[in-house]
């Protein structure tokens, strides 16, 4: 497996207590060759078969999406993680995301390719006997097999573990018999191999390996949906199932271990997905204000046009930002990793595992950028951006599930917070000794805060340390004032995560900007978000506070937030302008 220039080894979470340096962190622009390589060969599988069948994939035309999705095997973009023997290309993570970033431009067809790719294919992957892998994975590299996630019942989604589906073992031991049905499945329709999540004898959570061959498996009607259109969405039913003992996934009774790692990876592959989505908007909205006149200019003429146009970019560029900072921790954890290592799976799983938290901030983050960026498309298209016979018009409808998918965003808030506070219970994050330490800060005085060494975006660099300082002070506030009840304190829980989520895209913000060895565009951004990203950590910790305190001790620590939440004002407008010239000069994103 080829794999990034991934820097020191940071662990899970301690973005917040420990210092990062910008050669630490990786980013688009340490792209290798072969990155660039994977990434011109799906921007022309793009241009060549997905971008002509856009319209008829929309349309459910009989056989397109699951032919294109066949030809992008031809090429090894369904197996870029599989190991070589089963099909695979057995390149990085990063390339998985490279792939995921071009081919998420229309939501529909990225729906076919995410789903098979992740979702579908990982559970057999990190979880498949060698027998099972040998049997199935070949046929899902070539695309041969469609393969689909069963998780969701009509009365469980976020609550998984409530799903009524249930598995009961044959008299003769044989296989298990399977009866219930199953919701939103992505690829549902087309699928040939079904990863179903049922409970054996009612009680134990178990993941099964089900084929669409199977007599009694049946998909039903296309959903009708408000986007993501051209997908396949459909319930499972399952009449009497008889799944070979063969088939069970992992162990029995430990199917949520293969459910909510799985979903790790769905979030950290949400970043990519959805920075591909609003790049494509980017460069649509780019165009139509080029093309566009009023008043006798092109509308991109205009400062509330550039201005959003801007803000689109900036917002994209954290996102991108935070995402591949992930995906270089994760490969600083499988340094020197093979498939053909004893354990590899599970060197995997927990590599992703690590950085569970950091997942979940790229999934919201990144999810409520797209919403962001589509609305303003929108609005620079004006009318037609309400007319179906523009792509925006699309885009806006797909971009709303990615605040579903992978798991709520309310629950990744709650989640985020709750693992970090888990991982401090079993001494593997000194989340609290970090606090105590701010707490003596605090009590030596302002002169300590702050403080940095100077150099390229000083003050932006301030302000990211600050503002992990500020999501510290927060929750030792609100530990302080729940304890062990703290988890049970869902708006607090989901302000604190939005505070160290503002907190870990200002910073990867940052340290990408200092990383590139001229300033450009990325300085410009830098500058406009980490002041917008703190405006964000301070409403939160400001709702949190009020929560948590009352009284002079509330008084005291709004004081203590104000002088963490300081920062020097910039010409945000001046800077906005830059960067609408750069974009309109390109026609597209760039940095």
């Amino acid at each position: 497996m080829a794999t990034t220039a991934a820097g020191t080894r940071v662990r899970g979470g301690a973005f917040l207590i420990q210092e990062s340096l910008p050669e630490q962190i990786f980013t688009p622009e340490d792209f290798t060759d072969e990155h660039r390589a994977i990434a011109r060969t799906t921007e022309e599988f793009w241009a060549k078969e997905v971008a002509p069948n856009i319209e008829a994939i929309q349309h459910h035309e009989p056989g397109v999406a699951v032919s294109v999705l066949r030809k992008s095997a031809e090429l090894g973009l369904t197996a870029v993680l599989l190991p070589e023997k089963f099909g695979g290309m057995e390149m990085d993570l990063a390339s998985a995301m490279i792939v995921a970033e071009v081919v998420a431009r229309d939501g529909s067809y990225s729906g076919w390719h995410g789903a098979h790719t992740g979702i579908g294919t990982l559970p057999l992957l990190l979880f498949g006997t060698e027998a099972q892998k040998e049997k199935y994975l070949p046929k899902l590299a070539r695309a041969e097999m469609v393969a689909a996630y069963c998780l969701s019942e009509p009365q469980a989604g976020s609550d998984a573990l409530a799903a009524r589906m249930r598995a009961d073992l044959s008299e003769d031991g044989t296989h298990y018999v399977l009866n219930g049905q199953k919701m939103w499945i992505t690829n549902g329709g087309a699928a040939d191999l079904y990863t179903v999540f049922a409970k054996v004898g009612g009680e134990k959570f178990t993941a099964f390996l089900v084929e669409r061959a199977f007599p009694g498996v049946s998909p039903g009607a296309e959903e009708k949906k408000m986007g993501i259109k051209g997908s396949s969405t459909t319930a499972l039913y399952l009449d009497n199932v008889k799944v070979p003992v063969e088939n069970v996934l992992g162990e029995v009774g430990r199917g949520h271990i293969i459910a909510f790692n799985i979903l790790n990876v769905g979030r950290l592959k949400l970043g990519p997905f959805v920075v591909g989505g609003a790049k494509e908007v980017l460069r649509v909205s780019i165009k139509y204000a080029q093309e566009r006149r009023a008043f006798g200019h092109a509308i991109a003429d205009f400062g509330l046009i550039r201005h959003k146009l801007a803000e689109m970019a900036i917002r994209i560029y954290a996102a991108e930002s935070m995402s591949y900072r992930v995906v270089g921790m994760i490969e600083g954890e499988l340094e020197g990793f093979s498939w053909a290592q004893e354990g590899a799976a599970h060197r995997m799983l927990k590599a992703v595992e690590e950085y569970a938290a950091e997942c979940s901030y790229i999934k919201v983050f990144a999810s409520e950028m797209l919403d962001y960026v589509t609305d303003e498309g929108v609005q620079i298209h004006g009318g037609y951006g309400y007319h179906q016979d523009y792509a925006v018009e699309r885009a806006y409808r797909d971009s709303r599930i990615n605040r579903i998918f992978e798991g709520t965003n309310e629950i990744n808030r709650l989640l985020a917070t709750g693992m970090l506070l888990k991982r401090a219970q079993r001494g593997i994050l000194p989340l609290v000794e970090a606090v105590k330490k701010l707490q003596a800060e605090l009590l030596a005085g302002p002169q300590l805060m702050g403080e940095t060494a100077g150099g390229v975006l000083e003050e932006e660099t301030r302000m990211a340390a600050n503002a992990k300082k500020i999501a510290l002070f927060v929750l030792g506030v609100a530990y302080q004032r729940y304890l062990n009840a703290l988890e049970e304190q869902q708006e607090v829980m989901a302000g604190i995560t939005d505070i160290a989520m503002s907190a870990f895209a200002m910073e990867s913000a940052v340290l990408r900007a200092r990383k590139m060895a001229a300033p450009g565009l990325a300085h410009a951004m830098t500058q406009v978000f980490a002041r917008e990203a703190m405006e964000m950590a301070e409403s939160a910790a400001r709702g949190v506070l009020a929560a948590c305190s009352e009284g002079d001790a509330l008084r005291m620590n709004l004081s203590i937030l104000k002088r963490f939440a300081k920062c020097e004002p910039v010409n945000a407008i001046g800077l906005r302008r830059e960067i609408a010239a750069a974009l309109l000069e390109a026609g597209k994103y760039r940095v």
